[in-house]
């Protein structure tokens, strides 16, 4: 029966990395995004427990995996084996080592075997291929979360998220939760146990809030989810603007509000710019996406009026394969018919997810983190070059652009705004902070995210 094993030492100790494994939120932060893995459910690891999972097999063909954890012995191992799946037998052992007070050994081994016997074991050499780029992922991921979160200190915040089941919302309650935080998603409509329903409009109830540590508002309609019509826009005028507001007015009330409220900005702020450097301290644009933000940043005053720290992250292009603009290119990158955007003169600032993260926790921690900062790399790209990059990643040509005629044609002003639109964002507030970008290259962000 063939076996994948590897490992990797870590600078924490042994009952924080066991810790980790056991809490909320660690699967899916171990389910590399190029996988496009979904887990439905987990009761956790202890023995009996089991966790469901749905996997891409191929594109367009999902399977579901029953996993069971048994031999749980803390806080050295625990295993899981697949009750229902595409393997004749799946076992994972998971081993952690002590090295020390203050460093750990984690190791993983894993066995199978494919269904049809020797013919099966035909994909053998495919299957360790695959687990060799997910545990590429795993291990990379895991190391840099435990050092993130070793800043905190020993520090548990509780904070509520709006937006917690969108791209970065997602992943980010999965961070804070492994980081042992109480985290709380504030949802639009019937909420879930864990869950507190919140209007936009501003008629909610925020007691249960009264004296949290932050709340991370990041819902709002997509900017760049089709044609800009005069619907369209009404409703990222309204979810943006006007739902910070129903946000801020009803937590203002609060005897104790947040000490800290972490808004979502864009780059869009700063309109189409060419090639001119772009720091906090430049001047706004003037279009319609500048003047949502604009008004998206300033409805959050009333609560800065009640002492509350406010971070308004201008977010860059978020770079992950399982959403936003980097999914919508890989499909015609990976056949063959990828290529620059318009001219491809115009600037991309981007951020990998990852990094978004941690600076979202950074700006949790350190109260140095206020007003507007641009949530950007120092390394941004023209159109045309981020396409050369992503094509010799993806080991794919790069020779058919799109003129920008058909993109307005498509789009409209929504093209020009995002799609065409120059912002070559320079983070200075960050680079004043000392904040050290995990990926800050693009084709080593890439190669992360995509596996390659």
């Amino acid at each position: 029966m063939p076996t994948y094993t590897r490992s990797i030492e870590l600078d924490s100790p042994r009952p924080a990395v066991w810790d980790w494994h056991l809490r909320p939120g660690a699967l899916e932060r171990l389910t590399p995004p190029f996988e496009s893995s979904e887990v439905i459910s987990s009761g956790g690891v202890a023995d009996g427990a089991r966790v469901v999972v749905r996997a891409g097999v191929m594109p367009g063909v999902d399977s579901v995996w029953t996993m069971e954890h048994y031999d749980v012995v803390a806080p050295e191992h625990f295993r899981d084996r697949m009750l229902r799946g595409p393997f004749d037998r799946w076992d994972h052992l998971h081993r952690f080592e002590p090295l020390g007070p203050a460093r750990t050994r984690a190791t993983d081994e894993i066995s199978w075997s494919l269904p049809l016997g020797a013919i099966g074991a035909l994909g053998d050499g495919r299957v360790r291929a695959r687990i060799a780029r997910m545990f590429t992922y795993r291990h990379a991921t895991l190391a840099a979360d435990l050092a993130e979160q070793a800043r905190a200190e020993g520090r548990t915040l509780r904070v509520a998220i709006t937006g917690a089941s969108g791209l970065l919302g997602r992943q980010l309650a999965a961070f804070l939760r492994t980081g042992g935080h109480q985290v709380v998603p504030l949802v639009r409509g019937m909420p879930k146990e864990g869950e507190i329903s919140w209007d936009p409009a501003g008629n909610w109830d925020a007691s249960a809030l009264d004296g949290y540590d932050a709340v991370i508002h990041l819902a709002g309609e997509p900017i760049a989810g089709g044609r800009w019509t005069v619907a369209r826009k009404a409703r990222i005028r309204t979810s943006r603007v006007e739902g910070t507001h129903g946000l801020v007015a009803a937590l203002a009330k609060l005897a104790r509000p947040p000490r800290t409220l972490i808004s979502a900005s864009a780059m869009g702020i700063y309109g189409d710019r060419g090639d001119e450097l772009l720091t906090e301290a430049s001047t706004t644009g003037a279009d319609f996406l500048a003047e949502v933000t604009r008004g998206w940043e300033s409805a959050a005053k009333p609560l800065g009026e009640r002492g509350t720290r406010l971070v308004h992250l201008r977010f860059g292009v978020l770079l992950s394969p399982s959403g936003g603009a980097l999914a919508k290119m890989l499909p015609p990158m990976l056949a063959g018919a990828g290529g620059r955007l318009g001219s491809g003169k115009q600037w991309m600032s981007w951020l990998g997810l990852d990094d978004a993260i941690y600076l979202v926790h950074r700006a949790l921690l350190d109260d140095r983190y206020r007003g507007a900062i641009n949530a950007v790399t120092p390394t941004p790209h023209t159109n045309a070059d981020f396409t050369a990059v992503l094509g010799q990643v993806l080991g794919r040509p790069t020779y058919l652009p799109v003129p920008a005629l058909v993109l307005k044609l498509l789009f409209g002003e929504m093209a020009r705004s995002t799609i065409l639109a120059s912002q070559r964002l320079v983070p200075a507030r960050l680079q004043t902070l000392g904040f050290e970008w995990r990926y800050p290259e693009l084709e080593g962000t890439l190669r992360h995210l995509l596996g390659r």
